[in-house]
Order: structure tokens, then sequence, then C-alpha cells
């Protein structure tokens, strides 16, 4: 773990504490746009870091830290959204895992990306989450599947489209070992050059 690593680790869970403030409630669970950091952190920062800053959030308002929204502690886990939060760090490490296997640009490579996204990103969060939603409020599998992911579904492609035209254009020049640093050679890099 690099010090650049762990600060923006830090930085990407700051920004989904920030949007976190920007629900839109239309049932046990609502619309938000904190799940657009998720797919950036796996993306930009790779499996390690954007598990780690991801899994940062949900330590973090497990023990009570009110930073989802201004709500924390094990309840906010334990209710109904809490299977769409603990399966975050999951989802940044699947996305991290794929978006090298992603070279080069043009068209074909921004659809793998998207198709990437919205299935190891999107999808995901939302197939652990609905099981829980079912089981927290005793759902049936229909009722389920229109207020945990159908109703989701149109907004988190959008930001899926979003999140892999940032990352995207972002690794071009801010490639994963770059953003969170090389550990040691860095400073070996500093030193040479001076």
């Amino acid at each position: 773990m690099t010090v650049r690593g762990v600060v923006f680790s830090a930085l990407f869970a700051a920004l989904l504490v920030v949007l976190s403030f920007f629900s839109l409630p239309v049932g046990p669970v609502p619309i938000v746009l904190d799940n657009l950091v998720v797919l950036l952190a796996g993306a930009l920062l790779g499996p390690l870091y954007g598990f780690f800053s991801m899994f940062l959030i949900v330590v973090l308002v497990g023990v009570g830290v009110p930073l989802l929204g201004g709500h924390g502690g094990l309840g906010l886990l334990l209710g109904p959204s809490g299977g769409y939060v603990v399966a975050w760090p999951f989802a940044a490490l699947l996305i991290g895992l794929l978006v090298p296997r992603i070279k080069g640009r043009g068209a074909l490579q921004y659809v793998k990306g998207f198709i990437w996204t919205e299935i190891f990103g999107v999808l995901f969060v939302d197939a652990v989450g609905a099981p829980w939603l079912m089981h927290v409020l005793h759902l049936s599998l229909a009722k389920t599947l229109a207020q945990g992911f159908y109703i989701f579904l149109p907004g988190d492609t959008i930001k899926a489209f979003i999140a892999t035209g940032i990352w995207m254009a972002v690794r071009k020049t801010y490639p994963v070992a770059r953003l969170v640093g090389r550990g040691g050679d860095d400073v070996v890099e500093a030193v040479q050059r001076t």
C-alpha cells in the first residue's frame, strides 16, 4: 500500500459521502448517486485500492459514522439497503480486475468497458442487494424486482455509461499505477530526476 493510494482511496470515499446526500426516496431503497463512485473507484484505483476505499465506507458506516446521507450504524447495513452497500467493495474489486484488460481506445473498447461496468458494477450490486431487500422486508420475488431492481436499472445504466466515459478518459493520462503510486519505485525515480 502506498501513501498516494491510501490518499486517493480516502478521496474516493469522501466523494461517495458527498454524493450520498443526493438521493430520491422511491421506496425502501432510494435512488442514489453515490454508487457512481463505486464504479469509478474500481476502474481508476484498481482492485486493491478500489476495494479498500469502498470497504472503508462500509466499516465506518457499520460502526456508526453517519456517512451515507447523514446516516450510519449497523442498522443501516442490516436494513433494506444494506445488501447494496455491502456489495460496493466487491463491485469495485471486480471492476478493478477487469478494466486493465481493455486495451486501446475507440468505440469497441468503450462498448466493452460499458458492458463490464454494467455487469460487474451495476448488476452485481443489484444481484446482491435485491435478495437482501427481499429477506429483510419479506417481499415476494416480483415485488423485490419491482422495488429493488427494475426501478434502479435505467438510472444505474446511465451511471455506468457516464463512469465508463470518465474512467476511459482519465486512464489515458493517469493509469492505475500512476494514480495510486507504485511503492518504492516513485522514490527511486524522484531521486534519479534530481
